[in-house]
């Protein structure tokens, strides 16, 4: 994504219409449950539904006091964020389409639950919805190391927060984090 589309996402003016907004905080290739369940409250709020992608690859540098945000790549990959950006916009186009409900898709930059926060005080959300993480070793790891998205939202704002579960329950007396 290029600056210039990381600045309207956070400029003020293309977040008129988007008071009380409920937020979805998809990744790429994640199941519609997500946009699902954030659609069904959107509707039930009879607020507008906000899709947000935050680019990891990208963090913020500063930020001007009208709400301009900088930002720097990570790796000089760019390319891969605008590609998960695409592949975001057409799994909410996909699921969204049809629904009548009134959606739009940010795409965000940086740590993904300071991110959201931020961005939710922005627009002044109503609900912040996530998934889960996929099981498996390497999503453990990084959960250790990174945190919970979810968990890190519902500790750093006041939001109420959504967290659908993906992928099949862990059983009562199977370990989360298998060694």
């Amino acid at each position: 994504m290029t600056d210039e589309a990381s600045e309207t996402a956070n400029d003020a003016t293309a977040n008129e219409g988007l008071h009380g907004a409920v937020i979805a905080g998809v990744i790429p290739d994640q199941p519609p449950r997500v946009l699902k369940e954030a659609a069904r409250y959107a509707k039930l709020f009879h607020a507008p539904l906000v899709v947000v992608h935050v680019d990891v690859t990208r963090f913020v540098t500063y930020e001007d006091p009208d709400g301009y945000v900088h930002s720097a790549p990570i790796d000089l990959n760019i390319a891969a964020g605008e590609g998960e950006l695409t592949k975001v916009q057409d799994a909410a186009a996909s699921v969204l389409g049809e629904s009548g409900l009134e959606w739009t898709v940010r795409q965000l930059v940086g740590d993904p639950a300071m991110a959201l926060k931020h961005f939710a005080d922005q627009i002044d959300a109503r609900l912040l919805v996530v998934g889960t993480r996929k099981r498996g070793i390497g999503e453990s790891i990084r959960e250790f190391f990174t945190g919970s998205v979810g968990a890190r939202l519902a500790h750093r704002q006041h939001r109420p927060i959504l967290i659908v579960p993906l992928g099949e329950p862990v059983a009562d007396d199977e370990e989360i984090w298998p060694a």
